[in-house]
C-alpha cells in the first residue's frame, strides 16, 4: 500500500522534515553527479567512505570513522525509486510527528531512530559485507512514533489490484507494514540473504520509535493536540 494523504492535524510548519528531505536530494544528486561516465570510480570511493558495513565496523570498533556511518548512511539511496519512495514516505508522516515533538526533539529522534535501526541491523547479520544506504530506517522510527501520537487519524492509500484509493486506519496500516517487514526479514534470514533490503532495520527502527515516543509521552516532552 501507498500512503496518499492521512488526517492526522498539523499546526507548524514542518521545517526539519523539508531540511530532512531536502537533505537526502541533495546527497543523492551528489551521488548521481559522482556516477557521470568515467567517474563512477569516485562513486564507489564516496559510497565505501559513509555507508554502513556491518562487518566493517564490528572488525573497526575503534575508528570513529565507522561508527559515523551510523548517520551518513541515512543520507545516501540506492536508486531514483529508493529516495523517492522514502522521502514520500518521510513528508506523510514525519510532518505531523513533528508538529507533536517540536523541531528540535524531532531532530534527535529521526537521528536516533535511523542509528537505532542500523544497530538493529547489525546485530541480527553482524557478518554483512554489502554496503547498506537509505533513510528506511529512520522514518520507520518515524511510522513507529505516529502509531502512538495518531492511533486514530486515517491514512488514504493506493492499493493495487484492490481498488484504486482506500481509506484505511492508520493502525491497521502501520501494523500490516511492520508485520510485512517482520514476515521478510524472517524469510531473509531462512533463505542466508545477504544485502537487499534492509529488513531488520524497518523493524528495529519501527521499534525503537514507537519506544522512545511512549518514553516521551510519560515524561511530558510531546506537544499536546
Amino acid at each position: 500500500m501507498l500512503p496518499l494523504a492521512d488526517t492526522a492535524k498539523q499546526k507548524r510548519p514542518a521545517v526539519v522534515t523539508g531540511l530532512f528531505i531536502t537533505a537526502n536530494l541533495a546527497v543523492f544528486a551528489w551521488e548521481l553527479w559522482l556516477g557521470i561516465g568515467e567517474s563512477d570510480k569516485m562513486l564507489a570511493s564516496f559510497v565505501t567512505e559513509h555507508a554502513l558495513v556491518a562487518k566493517r565496523l564490528i572488525g573497526h570498533a575503534g575508528d570513529g570513522a565507522q561508527w559515523l556511518t551510523l548517520l551518513t548512511h541515512m543520507f545516501m539511496h540506492g536508486g531514483v525509486a529508493h529516495v523517492l519512495g522514502n522521502m514520500w514516505f518521510l513528508w506523510i508522516f514525519g510532518r505531523p510527528v513533528e508538529d507533536r515533538l517540536g523541531p528540535v526533539k524531532y531532530f534527535l529522534f529521526y537521528l536516533l531512530a535511523g542509528a537505532a535501526a542500523a544497530v538493529a541491523q547489525i546485530v541480527v547479520d553482524p557478518g554483512a559485507t554489502v554496503p547498506m544506504v537509505g533513510a528506511s530506517g529512520a522514518i520507520s522510527g518515524v511510522l513507529g512514533a505516529y502509531l502512538l501520537l495518531f492511533p486514530t487519524a486515517w491514512v488514504l492509500a493506493l492499493v493495487p489490484w484492490i481498488v484504486p484509493v482506500l481509506p484505511v486506519p492508520a493502525v491497521i496500516f502501520l501494523v500490516l507494514w511492520f508485520a510485512f517487514q517482520m514476515w521478510s526479514g524472517l524469510g531473509a534470514l531462512a533463505a542466508g540473504l545477504e544485502g537487499g533490503v534492509a529488513w531488520w532495520a524497518h523493524a528495529g527502527g519501527f521499534i525503537a520509535g514507537a519506544a522512545m515516543i511512549w518514553w516521551a509521552k510519560r515524561a511530558r516532552l510531546v506537544r499536546k493536540k
